[in-house]
């Protein structure tokens, strides 16, 4: 009857484990949870992403970007594709994912038991080697019993991991858009400023002339000649912006070597005539904001994490040992063995921390978590709200630039040159109505410019990615204030 208990005291605590229900699949696949992000993502902006793993991956990757990006000149599209296939820190994201799949997968797991084998009396010269053997499996209840809750928790975890990881795609699908937009306004402005220079340079040539024949008084000569220098030093800092915007550009695509030698247009497109009123922006940015949802995964995973707790409360640590020991004696000649089962049951006594400390601090965790979300809906709201009107108020400022200024100052330009032709106007008069002109294009690039910025504010708005409260991070130029030289 001895022989008969030892498997089943020894088996008991693999009984448990083989028990424990299995590995969800989802866990197991070699890019667990990537498949989800990428149809996510395309749903929103309608863009590929990819997760390289392999070094023959990341070499697809990169021969593809180079086709798209070397000496090329990229769209704004093209610039967002390229920096969701190209951009290290979002597959640092991805990444991400697949360690939260790979914990899951952990906690799914049953433990292994322990198992620890003595041999005592070693060397007992009446026994030939040993006097006895013992042999116990420990096993952690607990862990058995709180499994399901803990799987639970990962599970929660997972998803979150998958929803940050879109939230990551659609910040740099932002991100890259609008400094796309920038740099190209950039180059706009310096084009712009660019032809105020060769305006100001003629000014300034004729001052200095008309001051060597003694027409025009020292104060005229510096007058103008002042004005050129401001010029000068607003082209250049304007050159500057535009270096600074498009290695921005750059560093959110990851391009480093040859790929960088691509360009970006001269100027943004047209401005639309219309655009169209957005209805129910506030019910469309709460039902597709991604860091919305993540946050409803917070409050999901305090719960878990409460009910884990609860479980937990009273006994932290309960372990099962179950074994055998087997013992000989000498009996004259003979040897006898006598094999006696082993079973214990392991727990720390809850005399000092009765649990209340862990069960109020996750009380506290859970309306934190709740609190949070409540609050990230009412901003959702707000952002969304604040968004459409920047869009709105933005088109109606850019137009009145483009189709009111604009077309005043060249009107007052031509109006100009027909005085000057008929020697009313003089040179200087000219230049000034020339650089009122250019001055009102600068304003309307800005005003186009902002336009853009705020259109792309407004998706991320819907769906995720912005920057909450950040301006159009663009810098407005204007000329240098000169009212031309008199004499």
């Amino acid at each position: 009857m001895q022989v008969s208990k030892i498997p089943l005291v020894v088996g008991f605590p693999l009984l448990l484990g083989a028990c424990a229900a299995a590995v969800p699949g989802a866990y197991l696949e070699p890019k667990a949870g990537f498949a989800n992000v990428a149809s996510q993502t395309s749903v929103a902006i309608g863009k590929r992403t990819a997760f390289a793993e392999t070094q023959a991956e990341n070499d697809a990757l990169r021969k593809q970007v180079r086709g798209m990006v070397h000496g090329k000149t990229l769209s704004a599209d093209t610039a967002v594709q390229v920096a969701l296939l190209n951009n290290r820190g979002l597959q640092t994201s991805y990444a991400n994912v697949g360690l939260s799949a790979a914990e899951a997968w952990q906690q799914a797991t049953p433990v292994n038991p322990v198992v620890s084998i003595g041999v005592l009396g070693i060397g007992a010269a009446e026994l030939g080697v040993y006097r006895a053997i013992e042999g116990l499996i420990t096993t952690n209840l607990l862990e058995a019993k709180t499994r399901k809750q803990r799987v639970a928790l990962a599970d929660v975890n997972f998803r979150a991991a998958q929803l940050e990881a879109v939230n990551d795609t659609l910040s740099l699908a932002n991100q890259t858009r609008q400094a796309w937009i920038n740099s190209v306004a950039a180059f706009e402005t310096v084009s712009y400023l660019s032809r105020a220079k060769a305006t100001s340079d003629a000014g300034s040539e004729l001052a200095r002339r008309l001051g060597e024949t003694g027409a025009l008084n020292k104060a005229g000569q510096a007058r103008e000649q002042a004005f050129n220098a401001e010029i000068a030093g607003q082209l250049a800092q304007a050159r500057l912006n535009a270096t600074r915007s498009k290695e921005n550009l750059t560093r959110l695509m990851g391009l480093w070597g040859a790929e960088v030698n691509y360009y970006v247009p001269d100027a943004l497109p047209t401005l639309p005539r219309s655009v169209g009123r957005m209805t129910a922006v506030e019910a469309k940015a709460l039902r597709n904001r991604v860091d919305l949802r993540v946050a409803k995964l917070g409050l999901e995973a305090q719960a878990a994490a409460f009910g884990l707790t609860d479980q937990t409360r009273l006994v932290t640590d309960l372990e099962l040992i179950a074994g055998f020991e087997a013992e000989r004696e000498a009996e004259g000649s003979e040897i006898a063995t006598e094999t006696t089962p082993q079973i214990e049951l392991e727990f720390a006594i809850p005399i000092y921390d009765t649990g209340k400390a862990r069960m109020r601090k996750a009380e506290l965790m859970y309306l934190q978590a709740a609190n949070a979300l409540a609050e990230k809906a009412v901003n959702v709201r707000s952002e969304a709200r604040g968004a459409q009107a920047a869009y709105l108020a933005s088109h109606r400022i850019a137009l009145h630039y483009r189709d009111v200024l604009v077309p005043l100052r060249e009107t007052v330009e031509e109006e100009a040159l027909l005085s000057y032709n008929g020697m009313i106007t003089s040179t200087f008069e000219l230049l000034t109505d020339v650089r009122q002109k250019l001055g009102a294009s600068l304003e309307a690039a800005d005003a186009k410019r902002d336009f853009y910025l705020a259109q792309a504010d407004l998706t991320a708005a819907i769906y995720g990615g912005g920057a909450a409260g950040a301006g159009s991070g663009g810098e407005s130029t204007s000329l240098a204030a000169g009212d031309g030289a008199g004499h």
